[in-house]
């Protein structure tokens, strides 16, 4: 998860599920919702090559169908890259809207998959205009392009993560709800890019706070 500071709407008694933790789940949480893997390496990509959970809190397994839940069982969900792993997107988030009030949604945006194209991830998402827009990863051309997105997959799992750390606002999308959000299918693929993108300035040539004090001064002066 890249924007947990932007889970601000759990109250003290309110009862948290979190669908597919990895290794790393949000402290809050009560219990886990892990879909039934039966093979270890595959189940390890899934979870994004993170260390198995272990934790002393319920953990509940299912086969990816419908959510082993109550209706509202729960007072708050959160799902934080998962729907980038999921084919059936539409049920998948019916399931989630109906389990619980209100939650917490995030996944990386298709710039991301242009860049890694990460073999576990199928959907490619963008909220636009109040609705999430869905797109199969095997509906685009990027499979064209495996001889170079190999590279830069191969560069993450090196551990080069600093294009990651830099445009971590442009490359994922997080946000909580309290009401079910608009699914639709995108039309094309501008549907799950930026309408309006602005990439930042990188900080070492973003200009210094000495520099603005003396420009400042020099108005004055």
């Amino acid at each position: 998860m890249f924007f947990s500071e932007r889970i601000k709407s759990i109250k003290p008694d309110d009862y948290v599920l979190e669908i597919g933790p990895g290794g790393t789940p949000h402290p809050r949480s009560d219990v886990f919702l892990e879909k039934i893997f039966d093979d270890g390496k595959i189940a390890k990509g899934q979870r994004g090559h993170t260390p198995k959970l272990r934790t002393q809190k319920k953990i509940v397994y299912y086969d990816g169908g419908s959510f082993p839940f109550q209706d509202k069982e729960f007072d708050y969900v959160i799902c934080s890259h998962v729907l980038e792993h999921i084919f059936d997107i539409e049920n998948f988030l019916k399931e989630m809207f109906r389990v619980a009030n209100k939650g917490y949604t995030e996944y990386p945006l298709i710039y991301y998959d242009y860049i890694y194209n990460i073999p576990e991830h199928v959907t490619f998402l963008k909220f636009n205009q109040g609705k999430l827009f869905y797109l199969p990863k095997s509906m685009t051309s990027l499979s064209k392009f495996s001889d170079i997105t190999k590279f830069f997959y191969k560069s993450l799992n090196a551990g080069h993560k600093c294009l990651i750390d830099s445009l971590k606002q442009e490359l994922f999308e997080g946000f909580e709800w309290d009401t079910p959000f608009k699914i639709e299918k995108a039309k094309n693929i501008s549907d799950v890019c930026w309408r309006d993108i602005k990439i930042p300035v990188p900080i070492s040539k973003r200009p210094s706070l000495i520099w603005k004090v003396k420009t400042t001064l020099k108005r004055i002066l």
